[in-house]
């Protein structure tokens, strides 16, 4: 089979269940972004994180593949293939973030984003998940979706926060602190 179908050549695409939609809707910006999300993880696995974050960027990467699936299946559509973030996925993500966070020094301040590679990375993909978020929001007005997709990216974000400070923690690196510009 060809990698290329020609069938996007006029700026639409196929969903699950065979609809046909603009590559510019905001359901493809959702579930495009949730797999741009998924590729600036990969990136930060490539960045050989210790075996603990290895672990959960793997099972997580997984999951997005579930979200984009989720997003890209209007509610409603049948197929064997298609799976829905369930609220098990959104447990996972709360037991590693309080996991992870026991480890931390608890914060008093805001935090610049950065510090190593990993945690920069990983705060990257934070921010993309949260673009993802809007674009899910948005998505949820107009269509239905699936009932776990806004809570799991929201659940998401705070744990990519978590394991960009756990990165740095376990690489010895100090955060910085924000300090706020005097009033003018």
């Amino acid at each position: 089979m060809k990698i290329y179908t020609k069938t996007g050549d006029k700026g639409s695409t196929s969903l699950f269940g065979g609809k046909r939609t603009s590559k510019d809707s905001l359901r493809i910006e959702a579930y495009g972004t949730v797999d741009e999300l998924n590729s600036a993880l990969g990136i930060a696995r490539a960045l050989n994180p210790k075996l603990d974050l290895d672990e959960i960027i793997g099972r997580l990467q997984n999951d997005l593949f579930v979200l984009g699936a989720d997003l890209a299946a209007p509610m409603g559509t049948r197929s064997s293939h298609v799976q829905r973030i369930q609220t098990e996925h959104i447990a996972e993500l709360e037991q590693t973030i309080d996991r992870l966070d026991a480890r931390l020094q608890p914060l008093s301040t805001f935090v610049l984003p950065g510090g190593s590679q990993l945690a920069s990375q990983l705060h990257l993909a934070r921010t993309i998940c949260r673009r993802a978020e809007r674009f899910v929001v948005k998505l949820s007005r107009k269509e239905k979706i699936g009932l776990f997709c806004i809570v799991y990216l929201n659940r998401l974000s705070d744990l990519l926060f978590v394991m960009a400070r756990f990165a740095n923690y376990s690489d010895g690196r100090q955060e910085t602190p924000w300090i706020a510009s005097p009033k003018s």
